[in-house]
């Protein structure tokens, strides 16, 4: 039997998972996301699949892959379809002029190609991820040798670096691509659009976690409803 229910059941994260869904039409190439509230719209897209949906799906990570295979999604990838229709992705935080922080699962840099090769880019949250201005930290994909030189950049620019570590090995973090990442601590983050090309500069970040490019937030409630911002 396929698999259809993320772990975790919130009630919140199955709204706006599901409405997003709704967005997705038959012959469509998707992007799909990484995160406990793309999960849910992974599996509202495979239920749909098996009654005769017709789409093919891009992932961002091994999870977002695994979960679309489960469901029966066929997969493709950007070297077959460089442009998507629609991209559908989680956030860590979002603020009130649609920027969002993402990379809490250390995907982002392939979160941020997806999302930029589609027309649509519509993130799913529950309302706990809102915030008036960003201050959660920003994830940084770092490639292993630049790790010294990046944490000082971070520090130069007023921020506190801490390399992320594993939860069930010695050592590191090494994302999908390899890498390390650095959780950049900037305090509240006055203009997303300047600190991301700060970071953008410093050598040996491949990707950071702020996303400027989003089109429509899907806010999950806890009464089931769903807020769209736009």
């Amino acid at each position: 039997m396929k698999e259809r229910n993320p772990t975790g059941e919130s009630p919140e994260k199955k709204a706006a998972g599901i409405a997003a869904a709704d967005l997705v039409q038959d012959g469509m190439v998707v992007g799909l996301g990484t995160g406990s509230t793309t999960a849910y719209t992974i599996a509202e897209l495979g239920r749909r699949v098996d009654e005769g949906l017709d789409i093919l799906a891009v992932v961002t990570s091994y999870q977002s892959e695994m979960l679309a295979i489960q469901t029966g999604i066929t997969l493709t990838s950007l070297a077959e379809h460089p442009n998507l229709d629609i991209a559908i992705d989680g956030a860590d935080q979002i603020d009130k002029g649609l920027n969002v922080i993402k990379g809490g699962g250390a995907a982002h840099t392939r979160e941020k190609v997806v999302s930029r090769s589609a027309e649509r880019f519509v993130v799913v949250a529950d309302e706990s991820k809102y915030s008036e201005q960003l201050n959660h930290y920003v994830p940084l994909e770092v490639l292993p040798y630049a790790k010294e030189y990046v944490s000082q950049q971070v520090c130069r620019i007023g921020g506190k670096p801490e390399l992320r570590l594993a939860a069930r090995k010695d050592g590191p973090v090494i994302t999908d691509n390899g890498n390390f990442v650095i959780d950049a601590s900037l305090g509240t983050i006055e203009n997303p659009v300047v600190t991301a090309a700060i970071l953008s500069q410093v050598a040996g970040v491949v990707e950071h976690g702020i996303f400027t490019n989003v089109d429509e937030v899907y806010i999950g409630k806890k009464d089931g409803s769903v807020e769209i911002m736009a």
